[in-house]
């Protein structure tokens, strides 16, 4: 693949779960202190017949906002517990829920019968079906990489019940980006894990330590929740390949109309800025693999830049904040104190 299109599809590319082909985009979790004696309640809300989500909900803590209610929807391959340092940030002033999505952690995982099964419009009814459960009429949505789609689609079918939108490095459009395409393997990918890398859980932890650039705690308990020990202590994806599919091939073919977007709108975009940001797991190769590496990090870079800009013009008003030196996969830990002043900057009743 040349360089110009592996940038073109790069985050179509990036998988959370090595059964589909890579591990990246480990959404990562536990930057702040914080989240360790904030409380939260975990519960299952069913959602469709058979079909329940894990919602983890954190209080604001008091003199907050009291019935401000942020909702945040982690990227591709995560889960609620992505946020579990982002979410206790943010619950200073508000009550703040973390979703996990159908087909991943400890929410249903339902096989896709057709195309509708995990497409955004399935998922956006989901969400809706939660906050009819728990009596929220309106919220701040705060959504990771693709969940960008379920913002955009939500806030064009139910604008009455969105006070505002936080896009947290979600790509413009990624049908327009070239769409749903098999993954092809690239002297670029991450590393994949061995069977001794799946002996256990603490073996898988150490293989997942060593493609990242840095490891805080509560991302282990993410990455815990990706996966099921079987009889013997080995471990392996808890969402089935098929699901992992459905869900990529949905979330890249689907192209949003933000034209029907109405609420006032944050727009976060991340620069890698260097090797250790793009490809944490290349530090070690030979030069001239660092070099093929460093050309992609050189040319996606203002591509990255420019998509932002484009997805900030499609929401008129918006306001747009670059992290520079950022991972895609962590920005929101490593940066929180950024990204939480943005959020609370935000004028969301206008």
């Amino acid at each position: 693949m040349a360089t110009t299109d592996y940038t073109s599809h790069f985050h179509a590319r990036r998988r959370l779960l090595f059964s589909a082909g890579t591990l990246a985009a480990l959404a990562a979790c536990g930057g702040s202190s914080v989240s360790l004696i904030a409380p939260v309640t975990q519960r299952q809300i069913a959602v469709a017949p058979g079909v329940s989500l894990q919602v983890r909900d954190w209080p604001a803590t008091p003199g907050g906002a009291g019935d401000d209610v942020i909702v945040l929807l982690a990227g591709l391959g995560a889960n609620a517990h992505a946020f579990d340092s982002l979410a206790p940030a943010l619950a200073q002033r508000h009550r703040v829920l973390a979703i996990t999505r159908r087909g991943y952690g400890a929410s249903g995982k339902p096989l896709p019968v057709d195309d509708a099964s995990y497409a955004p419009a399935t998922l956006v009814a989901d969400l809706l079906a939660v906050l009819e459960a728990l009596h929220i009429e309106r919220v701040i949505l705060a959504g990771h990489s693709i969940a960008g789609n379920e913002l955009t689609l939500f806030a064009g079918i139910h604008p009455q019940r969105v006070r505002g939108l936080v896009y947290l490095d979600t790509t413009f459009d990624y049908l327009a980006s070239g769409g749903f395409e098999e993954p092809e393997p690239s002297f670029l990918d991450e590393p994949q894990p061995g069977p001794a890398d799946l002996a256990s859980m603490p073996a898988s932890i150490a293989y997942a330590k060593r493609l990242t650039k840095q490891w805080w705690p509560a991302l282990e308990a993410n990455w815990r929740a990706t996966l099921e020990v079987l009889p013997g202590g080995a471990v392996r994806p808890n969402t089935p390949p098929a699901i992992a599919r459905a869900m990529d091939k949905a979330a890249h073919n689907f192209s949003p109309d933000y034209r029907r977007v109405r609420a006032p709108a944050l727009v976060v975009t991340v620069d890698p800025g260097t090797l250790r940001k793009l490809f944490p797991w290349l530090l070690q190769a030979d030069p001239a693999t660092q070099a093929a590496a460093q050309a992609v990090l050189d040319s996606f870079r203002p591509l990255r830049l420019a998509d932002g800009e484009r997805l900030a013009a499609a929401l008129p008003g918006s306001s747009h904040l670059v992290i520079r030196d950022g991972f895609h996969s962590d920005f929101f830990i490593e940066y929180e104190s950024a990204v939480v002043g943005a959020i609370e900057a935000m004028r969301w009743d206008r």
